[in-house]
């Protein structure tokens, strides 16, 4: 869109819209510029006008008697489109704490392909297939040639510094497999968590995976350690009434 015969005083600001409204899972770029001139028409005076570097060139307009007609401020706009948030059912990967665990987390990509933006009822959310082995060199399928050219980048976020400082070190994951229904255009990823805690605890996180092309999607996932087994039962046998009866035992620190 275009805005003229805006004036604007010394310091003064003002605001630009910018409306994105994207029909497809991809990213969109645009250009914001904004010329300036006096409003008394004159030019700024320059001196060497002639011999403009060339980066200031491309940022001002030079009248023919060499004086700056205009400024010029371009600003890079890029619009990428996010999945709309839906009501899905987390993901929950649980563990005993000590203990280690691998599970496979499956999630439908909506819109990567024009035109496909519906999603089945029956697998409208992540979730954790427990029954497969956990094989981790499986390799990944490619279908009619899709992913030689569009690629996927994937993160956990967590709430807070502190969630991500307690369960960075504790959470693995990478993408083992991706398909694409060539029908429906729905790609399904599948990703391989490995859960090692170290205590008792339940953290939330969100699985963001977001497409070379453009477009994010996210996916809520819950992380719980249970208590861990015992690791042995202290027995004391008393030697008489009001005596005290002592046993030793050896702990030994994990970490320095």
């Amino acid at each position: 869109f275009y805005l003229p015969g805006i004036r604007l005083a010394p310091k003064e600001e003002m605001d630009i819209p910018v409306l994105f409204m994207p029909d497809t899972m991809k990213m969109y770029e645009a250009v914001v510029v904004i010329h300036v001139m006096r409003e008394n028409g004159e030019n700024w005076p320059y001196e060497d006008s002639a011999e403009l570097n060339k980066d200031l060139k491309s940022s001002v307009t030079v009248a023919e008697n060499g004086g700056i007609q205009g400024i010029l401020w371009i600003y890079p706009v890029h619009g990428i489109p996010e999945a709309p948030p839906q009501k899905l059912v987390p993901a929950v990967v649980r563990c005993r704490a000590r203990q280690r665990v691998e599970r496979r987390v499956e999630v439908l990509l909506t819109g990567v392909v024009p035109g496909a933006t519906a999603m089945p009822a029956a697998r409208n959310s992540a979730t954790v297939n427990t029954n497969k082995p956990a094989n981790i060199q499986e390799e990944v399928q490619v279908t009619d040639g899709f992913f030689t050219t569009v690629g996927f980048l994937y993160e956990l976020q967590y709430q807070s510094n502190e969630i991500k400082s307690q369960l960075e070190s504790l959470v693995g994951m990478h993408l083992v497999q991706r398909e694409r229904d060539t029908e429906s255009g729905i790609v399904t990823l599948i990703f391989n968590i490995v859960f090692a805690p170290n205590k008792p605890m339940r953290n939330e996180a969100t699985l963001v995976v977001r497409c070379t092309t453009g477009g994010v999607w996210k996916f809520p996932m819950l992380f719980i350690a249970t208590e861990p087994e015992v690791d042995d039962v202290i027995n004391i046998e008393a030697v008489g009434l009001n005596k005290e009866s002592i046993v030793g035992f050896k702990l030994t620190s994990q970490t320095r």
